[in-house]
């Protein structure tokens, strides 16, 4: 993976799916869309059709483990749809723990003073970016701990 260039977070949903970007440098995580669709294979398909134009050097997935760090309920569905994912793009993908996320992403969303339907996009592109930022700050302490 190149030190430069756009990393993709994603927080998979059932109906949405978050999308985050980070900078260049690969430091920072800001919200960029969220998709909706039907099935696993128009979600791909979406989600594919969104990221394809950012040229993303990785993309970060968050993984769905419940409170012992096990793959949850919702793991096989997201690994599922990661794998119609890879078919679409020529990109690495990689899994994040997205434990927490959700409840983290809802805070910040009460703490913005969203609601209804507004808050519910929100929340899916607030995950998606706490899942890239977590990925990205871990990375980076791992390289100064090398250092």
């Amino acid at each position: 993976m190149s030190d430069e260039g756009v990393i993709i977070g994603l927080d998979v949903g059932e109906a949405r799916t978050g999308i985050a970007r980070s900078d260049a440098l690969q430091m920072m995580a800001f919200p960029h869309a969220v998709v909706s669709a039907g099935t696993d294979t128009e979600m791909a398909a979406a989600v594919a059709e969104e990221v394809r134009p950012m040229n993303p050097v990785l993309i970060v997935a968050g993984m769905p483990l419940d409170q012992h760090g096990a793959p949850g309920p919702q793991a096989r569905r997201v690994e599922a749809l990661i794998e119609r994912l890879r078919a679409l793009l020529d990109v690495d993908i990689v899994m994040q723990d997205e434990r927490f996320s959700t409840v983290e992403a809802n805070r910040v969303a009460r703490d913005m003073n969203a609601r209804g339907k507004r808050r519910k996009g929100k929340v899916d592109k607030i995950a998606a970016t706490l899942i890239l930022q977590t990925w990205l700050d871990r990375r980076a302490s791992q390289r100064n701990m090398l250092a």
